[in-house]
């Protein structure tokens, strides 16, 4: 008979767990108890107060969080999924067929039929013949994404909202795999990089590591596709300090995996994953629809698990390639709630059926582009000089700062560098510009020079001294 654990103790947990209302993990409550407790026996003691439905878990592994369970009335714990702090409680509205696959994934993961990668599913597409979206979708989805950018070169739509992008689509990407930053927490991060007191720094990682794969996929917008390089590259980015094993970023699987709460069981050999990486990638880049294209990777890529861990993150990052591309609209996944997404994606690895994760895209893109047409109204039209030298820009502007030049310096620089780098009949303008970006640069848009705080306070200092001992000589 198993040895009954003292209240005491897991009261002492109960109060652990209750200090936070965004949860905590394990090894949170481990440092709030101290080092009396064994971790392993930490993590049963857990167990059996989830078991008892005295606190609620959140996610898997070591995202795992633990919160005490909301309540209905008198203590009645909610059914279904818990929800993550600051998450929308708009619901997806989902089809019959949807309907279908929430109802076969309500029944426990035991009773599910135990299912192994289909092939079959991949072989029988064929691109440009096969659709996931209909004609009326697509042409739906094409009328709402048009942004005025189509003489323009790639990526010119995500670069003139970059810095809303990069905060919408790091949160909610972040969001959906049981991060707990908030919007605000997250904006602090990417913009003054401030991590959230008591979050765990894996969660920060995790924000920051999309935030630069973000930024790869815009500044190199004409050379992305659907290719190793971009794909393995967007999976290092993404990956980076997240994995046990560091080599394993932007390489493919070597090593069984499971999925959790799930009856799949993808696919074990490396040869077979190899040759049905290259295959999606192929079938992919024929695709001509880039909204097709874009649901594609979402459906085919997790259902693969090309990669150790981090696969979903890939595939929702690479949904964006063919609209960066084209000057689309964005994919920012925007009010997607976590469970429905996850019921989704458990519909094609279970079932095949890509019914309730079209409903999530569709309605994500629907709710994207609303937000980023409110974003473009706000921001005016932009300067087509500005947006034709923006990477030059950001280019002298990050170099004066690093070097800690002051005004004299920055000037000489300027005036060398462009006319090195810039077409004569741009030149005087391009100076007037970099000049005016500098004197304008401040703790708020630092960021989008891709400069941290600490380069930004060091120039500051700099800038700021030089100039003052300056004014007290004359």
């Amino acid at each position: 008979m198993p040895r009954r654990i003292p209240e005491g103790e897991l009261e002492a947990i109960l109060t652990a767990v209750a200090r936070r209302s965004g949860g905590v993990t394990a090894r949170d409550i481990a440092d709030a108890l101290g080092a009396e407790v064994p971790f392993r026996t930490l993590q049963y003691r857990l167990k059996h107060l989830v078991d008892e439905g005295r606190i609620a878990k959140e996610g898997g592994g070591r995202w795992a969080k633990y919160r005490l369970p909301r309540e209905e009335g008198r203590g009645a714990l909610v059914a279904g999924p818990a929800q993550l702090e600051g998450e929308s409680e708009v619901p997806v509205p989902v089809s019959t067929l949807g309907d279908e696959i929430r109802a076969y994934l309500r029944k426990p993961p035991a009773v599910r039929k135990p299912v192994g990668y289909n092939r079959a599913f991949l072989d029988s597409y064929r691109p440009n013949e096969s659709f996931y979206l209909s004609a009326d979708e697509r042409a739906h989805l094409a009328r709402l994404g048009e942004a005025d950018f189509e003489a323009q070169p790639a990526g010119t739509y995500a670069k003139q909202i970059l810095n809303r992008l990069l905060i919408d689509l790091s949160w909610n990407s972040s969001r959906l795999e049981g991060n707990t930053y908030s919007l605000l927490d997250t904006r602090r991060l990417i913009e003054f990089g401030q991590e959230a007191e008591g979050r765990d720094r894996l969660e920060s990682q995790m924000i920051l590591n999309h935030k630069d794969a973000i930024e790869f996929l815009v500044s190199v917008a004409d050379e992305i596709d659907f290719n190793r390089y971009t794909i393995l590259n967007l999976h290092a980015i993404l990956a980076n300090n997240l994995l046990p094993d560091e080599s394993a970023a932007g390489r493919l699987r070597r090593i069984p995996v499971g999925i959790e709460k799930s009856a799949f069981h993808p696919l074990e050999v490396p040869q077979f994953i190899e040759e049905c990486f290259h295959q999606i990638l192929a079938t992919a880049a024929a695709i001509e629809d880039p909204f097709e294209q874009a649901f594609f990777v979402m459906v085919q890529l997790p259902y693969l698990q090309p990669f150790d861990d981090v696969n979903k993150r890939v595939s929702r990052l690479a949904a964006n390639i063919p609209l960066i591309k084209r000057n689309l609209s964005p994919l920012s996944f925007t009010d997607v709630p976590r469970a429905t997404y996850t019921d989704a994606v458990l519909g094609v690895y279970e079932m095949n059926r890509v019914d309730l994760l079209k409903d999530v895209f569709i309605w994500a893109y629907v709710r994207s582009t609303a937000r980023y047409a409110a974003v473009r109204q706000s921001l005016g039209e932009p300067d087509p000089f500005r947006l034709k030298h923006r990477d030059a820009l950001r280019t002298v502007v990050a170099e004066i700062v690093r070097a800690g030049m002051d005004r004299k310096a920055a000037a000489a620089h300027i005036a060398s560098w462009t006319k090195t780098h810039i077409d004569a009949p741009d030149r005087e303008r391009f100076r007037e510009i970099a000049e005016s970006v500098l004197l304008s640069l401040h703790e708020g848009n630092f960021a989008r020079y891709q400069l941290r705080p600490a380069e930004f306070r060091t120039w500051q200092e700099a800038w700021t001294a030089r100039s003052n001992a300056r004014r007290s000589c004359s």
